[in-house]
Parts: C-alpha cells; structure tokens; sequence
C-alpha cells in the first residue's frame, strides 16, 4: 500500500462507530464516549442494530443507513463480522477505519478477509488490535485509552498500545502535547512507513517519536523513514531484540553481527535517533527538534559548582561525548572578567556567589570560542546567588535558544528553588534539564543525531568510481562453484574474487598432498624467505581451531612436513572431515601492522550487512566491531571504522605509524561494491586482514554463496537502502543546446529556486492541479532528495550553464504495481523535445524496475502535456466525478 486514503484517517470530518454501545464498561461504550467528550467538531454517528439512540445520539443499524459517507470508521465488534462492516463501508464510499477488535488472525482467515474487503477501494485499515488514534489538534479520541492526549507537535507511533497509553499517562504530567497517536496494533494494512509518509508531509508535526517492536516491511520502513527524517527528527525506541541466529554461522561475522547491531545501523542510515527509555524519546525529540544538525558537538560547560560540572563531565563521556578545549583567547577573556578563583579550564566554574553578570560574561565567552559547538550552563542554589536571575540572564543571552549561532542547554538542579529558573529557561525556547545526567545526554543526543544525518545524506552508486572491481573474474569463480554443488569457496577461490574486488592478497598456491605442497614451498623460496602452509578443508570453519595453520616454515622440506602434521591433527580432530589440500604462501610479516575483519552476513531483516573491527583468532573475544548497512562510500567507510576502538589504534600512537587508512576504506568500498554486484553472497570473513602505514593485506577469506542464485544481477534486490542508480544517464541536443540527463541527486536543490522562477505560473497549475506561489524547504527536501526505491526522478542539465532545464518522476506504490508520474520543464525551453526524452527515460526506468503500469491526474486543459502522452501511447479516460480532470494511464506490461 502507501498513504493513498489515508488522509482520510489522519484528518477526519465525520466519524461513524461501528460496536458504540450503552454497556457500561464495554469497549464500544469508552470509545464513543471518549470521541464525544473529546470535543470532536465534526459529525459522530454510532452504529449498532441493538440500539435507536446512544447518548442522545440517533444510532444506525449499518453503514448503508447512515445519513452520509463518514471519513472515518471505527470498529469494535467482533471480529466475524468485521470484513462485512469494511465491504460495506467501502461500498458506501468510506476509504479509512481503526479497527480496534482483536482477534482477527491469519490463521482463522478473518485477517485476510477483512483484506480482500479494503482491496478493491484502497480503502485503508489501522491495526487491528489497536487501542486507536488520537489527533489532539481537532480533539479527537477514537480509542480506550484512559486519557485524551493534550495538542502539540509530536507524533507518536507505537506497536504497543500498552506502552502509547503510558506514554500519554506521562505526557499529560510533563506538559507534553501531540499532533497525532497511533497505535498500529497488528499492522495489517497500515504500518510504520506509511504513517511515516503521512508525517512526513504534515505542517502540525515537528518531531516524530516511536515505539518499535518489529519491522515487517525492512525497505519501505528505511524509504519512508528517511523521506521523514530529511525534513523533521526522528526517535525510536525498538525493543524485542531478534534470536541471534547467527551464533550458528559458519563465520566470525555470523556471529558478531547480532540482530541489534544491525538494527543500529539501518536506523543511523535512515537518519533516526535512537534512545533506549520511554521518557528519553520526548527528551531527545524537544533537543533535537530546536537545532539543526551539527558538524562536531564539543561541549563548553559554565557551572556555578564544580561538582555538578563534574558530573556532566563523567555522563558525557560516557556518551562518547566531547568536551571543548578552550583556546588561550579564551582563558584570557574569562581571566578579566571572572574571579582568580575560577577553574582556569573547562567545566567554566564561576563560583557558588556567581552573579547574573558573570553568567553572561561566561557563557558570551565560551559561545564565542571557536572550539566550542554546544553550550551547556549549569546552576546550582546557594545562598548567594538567585537562580532565578541567572535563569533570566541567560534567557536574555539567546536567540531561538541559541547564543552565538550555538545550541544552549540547560540544568539547573534542584526542585524548590530551581523549578521557577527551569520555567523562565523553557519559557524562553531554551531546553533545560533536572540533572547533569540529564543534560550531558541531551547533548549526545545532539551529537548522534547530527551523525544520524550525515549518513542519511549519503547514497552511495551502484556503480562506486572509487573501487576497481574485475565482476566477470568473480562471476567466473561463483559459477565453478555452484557447478561443483558448493556453498563455500576454497580459500584460494575466496582469496581470488577478493583480489578482484582491489583488495590485495599474497600469492597462493594450491597443494594437493605434502608433497605438492614440499613442491610449492621451493618455488615460493625464490622470493620468500618464510612460508606458511594452511589446510583447505570445506568441513572445517575455522583452521586454526584444529592446528590447521603453520607459520614461519624456513624450508622446503619442512613445509612438506609441516602438511602431514596438519593432516594428522585433523584425523585425530576431526576424523570425518575431507581434505581438500593445503594453501602454501608467503610468510607475510608485518610487525607493526593492526589486525582487522572485514566480513558480511545476511540479517534476516535487513538483508546483507558489513561488519568491521578487530581482527586474528581473539575475534570474538575482544568483540570490538561495528556494523554499516552497504552500500558505503568513502565517507560511511569512515564513519564504520570510527565507531571501532581500533579505529583509535589506526590513527597511530607511541612508536607505531599511522595505518594507511584510504587503503582500509578502499577494502571496505570493494567489499560493498561486491555486496551490490551479487546478490549471492550469503557471509564472508576476510580475517585477519593487516593494516599498516604500508597499506593492507587479506591473510586470510571465506566466502559462502547461494549456488541457485549466481545469475542473478546487481544492484542486489535484497539490500535495505537503494544505491544511486548509475547508468542511468544519457545526453540529450536539441536548438544548439546540450542537456545531460541523469538521476536527480540531493544537492540538486540547489538548482530549484532558478529553475521554479523561469517556470510560468500557469505551468505550475498546470503542473500541481493548482496555483502555487512558494514552495516551502521541506517541500523542495522531499522532491530532491530521494532514496531510488519507491521513488524516481531524472533532471536535465544544460551542459553549458549547468542549469536545471526540466524534471520527470514516478513515485511508486511499495508493491511495484503502479507509478504515479510527473513532468516539468522550464517554460521558456518547451516545444523543443526536452519533455518527450525526460519522459522516456523515466518509462524505460519503470519498465527496467519491474513497474506495471504508470499512471497521472492531468489538468484536461493541458493540451500539451495530453498530447505528449497519446504520442506515448497513454490511455486517457475522464474522471467521472471531476469534468475538469483525467487520468493519463500507460501499461508497461
């Protein structure tokens, strides 16, 4: 589905209850009543045979008999008749319900049935087992919750009608207002992404905050959630952790890469925040939600006691924060206006006696510091100084709860005296907390939500131009291997595909007795001066387990011997287990070089997911790694190996060089690239991989595939984030003017405001089926920046000026069936062919993706656009219900 009629729900003018009843204590009764005593300005019409009047109220006895077409159903009766009341509804024009009744199950067939009731219409269904939906701003309650939600700016989804009903409990004690509640319940038809969709392009909701139990749909829920968080926060809570089955797996990263891991990761790549308590999700929603994303979160503290900046000090470390270091400017500016005794460093302690003045001498001068990003100002009562004074002398310091263009936070502890100086602070847009606890991870929810953001912002290509990649070399190697009726590649085999990905190996030979291997050894002598002699065995994972690795063998002979060690540890270990041969290869020392994995592993959400970290035998047991979702550019490679305690090691210290990092992200990059190119790769380890101021080097690969799935062509459909599609590109002349036509990219709104002014009010009626004077920013956010999954846009570029010259897009309902499209070009560049090569590439990329049809609602006096589209070989066909509309349809088969 997607969030056609669901407009229906989140903004209703009638409402009909289907199951209201007189009973007391009865669902159908607290839900009519909570509607009427909400305050609901629109119609409410309660549905029940049993009944000729509820609460004054004329009752109906079915959805036919009401007196109109209701915009809402509710529905809580039970669960048999539910498919009947959504066929009816649907048949009475209604597109939308929140079914509230449980119980309607797969396996007893009413789900499905209730369903096949809504299909026909699109008509739309919240849960069901829902607690219900609550829209604050038009006061309506259309649940049992036991209390009606204060209006606000904060959406709240949850799959837990528990946990959205406590939430609302403690909102209503903490002054927190809400534009929207939804409890989802089973999610039948309307899930997270489509209600993410919805609130994406709502004006009441500024943040949008969840609770999170499961992701049914993994790649809809990372579109829509990063179309949401482009233009407003996102916070989640997800529970529920998954069985980590892969402690089963063949490999390392099997078993590193558990399920939450890899939840981290999809979130930071959709740009969500993530927070583990209840009370943090409204925390972190009213921080983030005042700031835009930062570069860098270096804290400057000003504190009028040691002790509480102390304390933020310890949390925000254990945030992984940063504190600022004040330059000597700095020091010397607070020097002449604070007393000798002051801290002289960051935490800025300003004494117990510390004035109002000397809060705004202290703080101008850490905001002015350009060291200093976030600004954290602490007060704690003393006898000596008012709290609220230094509450109003801040407040009168900040802008937008700013100072200096810096974030400012606040805490000032304590409950008698302290509540009034919190109360000026939040009157005046300043976010303020109780403790230094509280307040340090206010800012490290700024630190992980600017993070958040700067890996949404990334699409990697299908395509990198950053790795050199040998695809018909691998393929070649795979299709031995299915061919063979093998899952897992030798290493030699593994070794080879890798290095055909840029990611150097040494020189491997294959041995298939001791003496073969005697042999290799005195060919390797030639330029070695020690070699290594591994055991190659598909029946066993792990060769140093079992004695299955011999290092620094300084002869021929002895390498002979060294296989038949080998051989008789493993009859001994492992007596079942099928000797392939033995891998013989240079020793490679490198005695300053770190020990890294790189590895991927298929999550069973998410799909393939890269694991980087420490490396060598000990693996699992340092259990320092981290997971990114592919496919990953320079900058995510980045950003992987900084979330590693051995991304410090990297950097270099004491005696030890910096490791070469580009050629570390370079690993990383052709790892991805391969992920993307075939979607057959079920887990890989490279293990350990060396990385030294030299550059890096592959000791050792494994590599498991699905042998029926070889064919198969990239990009890989099982990926959760869509990479750039390139190839999609093509040049375009036309009246002496050159255009290059691409996918549309996001700092492409940069070329908007240009190309909107040379564009005709009347073409952007024609265009949007109104007049439109402005577009807003996050308007113009949500055209351009997209995630190349359900939504597609080409640009046309003047060659000369780099000029935005015209846009055709798609946007895509999630199960691929149909696409609605769209096309512009500048007024002044019509009539010259510009339209009919920007529609094309967009038709032949619906087809090529698998869409079957894609469709518009055109203006019928749009003769030009009308036109284009018979030429096409659209079908055009007048809406009954609108003589000034019609709807353009071409079938791509």
């Amino acid at each position: 589905m997607t969030i056609r009629n669901l407009e229906h729900a989140f903004a209703p003018k009638s409402v009909a209850v289907f199951g209201a009843s007189v009973r007391e204590g009865s669902v159908g009764r607290v839900v009519f009543d909570n509607i009427v005593s909400g305050g609901f300005g629109g119609e409410i019409w309660p549905v029940n045979p049993k009944y000729s009047r509820i609460a004054g109220r004329q009752c109906y006895p079915k959805a036919a008999d009401l007196p109109d077409v209701p915009d809402l159903g509710v529905i809580v009766t039970p669960p048999e008749t539910v498919p009947g009341i959504v066929r009816d509804l649907a048949e009475r024009g209604t597109r939308a319900a929140v079914v509230i009744t449980a119980g309607l199950t797969r396996e007893n067939g009413l789900r499905q049935a209730m369903l096949d009731a809504a299909k026909p219409t699109l008509f739309r269904i919240i849960g069901p087992n829902t607690v219900g939906l609550m829209i604050p701003p038009v006061k309506l309650n259309a649940g049992f919750a036991h209390l009606a939600a204060r209006p606000g700016n904060i959406a709240l989804l949850s799959q837990s009608g528990a946990i959205a009903t406590s939430l609302i409990d403690w909102a209503a004690d903490n002054n927190v207002g809400f534009s929207q509640i939804v409890s989802l319940g089973d999610m039948a038809d309307v899930d997270v992404g489509d209600c993410l969709d919805m609130l994406a392009g709502d004006t009441h909701t500024r943040a949008i905050v969840m609770y999170l139990e499961t992701i049914p749909n993994p790649r809809k829920f990372i579109s829509a959630a990063r179309a949401a968080a482009r233009i407003k926060p996102v916070i989640a809570i997800k529970s529920g952790r998954h069985e980590q089955s892969a402690k089963a797996a063949a490999t390392h990263t099997g078993a590193l890469s558990g399920a939450d891991r890899v939840v981290d990761a999809a979130l930071l790549r959709a740009g969500i925040l993530r927070v583990k308590g209840l009370t943090e999700l409204f925390d972190a929603a009213e921080t983030i939600a005042r700031f835009t994303p930062l570069k860098r979160a270096r804290v400057g503290i000003v504190t009028n006691g040691g002790g509480a900046g102390v304390l933020a000090v310890d949390q925000l470390m254990d945030c992984q924060g940063e504190l600022a270091a004040l330059s000597p400017a700095t020091i010397e500016r607070l020097n002449a206006t604070l007393p000798s005794t002051w801290s002289h460093a960051n935490p800025v302690d300003i004494i117990g006696d510390a004035s109002p003045e000397r809060y705004k001498a202290a703080v101008e001068a850490v905001a002015a510091d350009p060291g200093t990003d976030v600004v954290l100002v602490m007060n704690c009562p003393t006898g000596l100084g008012s709290p609220l004074a230094a509450a109003s002398a801040v407040a009168e310091l900040t802008r937008e709860g700013m100072v200096a263009g810096k974030p400012v936070l606040t805490c000032w502890l304590g409950e008698q005296t302290a509540r009034a100086g919190r109360q000026i602070l939040q009157d005046a847009g300043i976010a303020s907390f109780e403790t230094p606890a509280d307040a340090a991870t206010a800012v490290s929810y700024l630190s992980e939500w600017s993070r958040a953001q700067r890996a949404l912002m990334r699409t990697p290509s299908s395509s990198s131009e950053e790795v050199t990649s040998n695809r018909d070399a691998v393929l070649a190697i795979f299709r031995q291997v299915a061919k063979d009726g093998r899952r897992m590649l030798t290493e030699p085999e593994a070794k080879a595909a890798i290095s055909a990905y840029g990611i150097p190996v040494p020189e491997t030979i294959v041995a298939r007795s001791p003496a073969e291997a005697e042999a290799a050894a005195g060919r390797l002598f030639k330029t070695s001066e020690q070699i290594v002699v591994k055991l190659l065995s598909e029946a066993i994972s792990h060769k140093s387990d079992i004695g299955g690795v011999v290092l620094g063998i300084a002869d021929a002979a002895a390498a002979g011997e060294a296989a038949r060690a080998i051989e008789a540890r493993v009859r001994k270990h492992a007596p079942q287990a099928n000797i392939e041969g033995y891998a013989v290869q240079p020793m490679v020392v490198r005695k300053q070089a770190q020990e890294l994995i790189l590895g991927m592993n298929r999550d069973p959400i998410f799909g393939p997911a890269i694991l980087f970290g420490a490396g060598g035998v000990s693996v699992e047991v340092m259990d320092d790694t981290a997971i990114a979702l592919p496919p990953l550019d320079d900058v995510l490679a980045g950003d992987l190996i900084g979330q590693t305690r051995i991304g410090r090691l990297l950097a270099g210290f004491r005696d030890r060089r910096p490791a070469h990092r580009q050629s570390i992200i370079a690993a990383l990059n052709g790892l991805s690239q391969m992920i993307v190119d075939f979607p057959c790769l079920v887990s890989m380890d490279i293990n350990p991989l060396l990385a030294d101021a030299d550059g890096v080097i592959a000791l050792d690969a494994r590599i498991e595939i699905e042998p029926g799935s070889v064919e198969e062509l990239g990009p890989n459909p099982a990926l959760a984030i869509r990479p750039y599609p390139s190839g999609w590109e093509k040049a375009f002349s036309a009246c002496g003017a050159g255009y290059h036509i691409r996918p549309i990219k996001a700092v492409d709104i940069a070329l908007y405001p240009e190309f909107l002014d040379k564009i005709s009010p009347d073409d952007l009626r024609l265009r949007f089926l109104s007049p439109r004077k402005s577009f807003s920013d996050q308007m113009l956010k949500r055209l351009t920046q997209l995630d190349y999954d359900r939504n597609m846009a080409f640009v046309a570029l003047d060659t000369s000026t780099g000029a935005l010259a015209g846009i055709s897009r798609i946007s895509c309902d999630p199960d691929c069936v149909s696409a609605e499209y769209a096309l512009l070009v500048r007024t002044d560049l019509q009539g010259h062919g510009l339209g009919w090569e920007l529609l094309s590439q967009i038709v032949d990329y619906a087809r090529a993706d698998g869409i079957r049809r894609i469709e518009g609602i055109v203006l019928s006096e749009n003769s030009k656009m009308l036109a284009i589209c018979r030429e096409f070989g659209f079908s055009i066909t007048h809406l009954p219900n609108d003589p000034g509309l019609v709807e353009a349809k071409l079938e791509l088969g």
